[in-house]
């Protein structure tokens, strides 16, 4: 039996106790050992009794304990923690889940030997059907990335992507719960014009979305492919196709995604 990995997060708010969550679900074998900090010490103490992690004082208590460095905060909040964190993080390998900086930023403030992964998680990962992009400095090791990858996996779907493309994806993964969102408050609205009630609605619609994501990932089959299926010849899916066609609904989701990457960029170079 070898020692469990000791993980630490800094922040354990939304998407630190998502992923905080996750893990203690899915790591039956007790591979890690967890521990976290946070400013809310009353949300953290409720986030231990649910999780079993142990809660640390502040971040440098934590990082002395960690082998693996979450940190979780808003970016404005970043720079500070670092700092606060220097000199005591030492060999040990930090993985942010902050929106927008990159792996240089953070070698800027911790010194060029610094071990840093950069990720980039979604809110989904709240159910455990999370979409998180990550990228990986030169220094870590396979092994080392395999565990990242396997912490990040207890919440959903992780791949890795090179680093350029990281603001790109935002709109892709990052973002786009939100046009889903608004996508099934759309069609609940509608169904309710037609006298449907509306949580039912909401459950119907989500459901919907829900399995239609779900043909993509397990049929391997393209999307324009499985909507043609549902598209019957002088049916009445093709009229609601040729309505959305004319209020330019692909084009208006690529426009959107253009400008949520542009932010992203935009961000970045702050």
């Amino acid at each position: 039996m070898s020692m469990s990995v000791k993980v630490g997060f800094i922040g354990a708010g939304n998407m630190g106790g998502a992923l905080i969550k996750g893990i203690t679900k899915g790591d039956t074998d007790k591979k890690y050992q967890m521990f976290a900090c946070d400013i809310n010490r009353k949300a953290l103490d409720k986030l231990a009794a649910e999780t079993g992690i142990m809660p640390c004082k502040d971040a440098i208590e934590l990082v002395n304990v960690s082998d693996i460095v979450f940190i979780a905060v808003k970016p404005r909040y970043a720079k500070a923690v670092l700092e606060e964190i220097r000199d005591v993080l030492g060999n040990k390998i930090l993985v942010s889940i902050v929106v927008g900086l990159p792996i240089s930023w953070y070698k800027h403030i911790l010194g060029n030997n610094a071990r840093v992964v950069r990720t980039m998680p979604n809110t989904p990962a709240l159910v455990g059907e999370g979409m998180t992009l990550v990228c990986f400095d030169e220094t870590l090791a396979p092994h080392e990335k395999d565990s990242i990858m396997e912490l990040l996996r207890y919440s959903g779907m992780a791949e890795e992507l090179e680093e350029s493309l990281m603001d790109e994806v935002t709109a892709l993964t990052g973002s786009s719960p939100a046009y889903v969102f608004m996508f099934i408050e759309a069609m609940a609205d509608a169904a309710v014009q037609s006298g449907i009630p509306r949580d039912k609605a909401y459950r119907l619609a989500a459901q919907a979305v829900l399995g239609s994501a779900k043909m993509v990932l397990e049929t391997g089959k393209h999307p324009g492919e499985l909507k043609d299926m549902v598209c019957s010849p002088a049916g009445t899916t093709i009229e609601a196709v040729a309505e959305l066609e004319k209020a330019g609904f692909r084009s208006a989701i690529i426009r959107a995604m253009g400008e949520c990457t542009r932010k992203a960029r935009e961000i970045g170079k702050q």
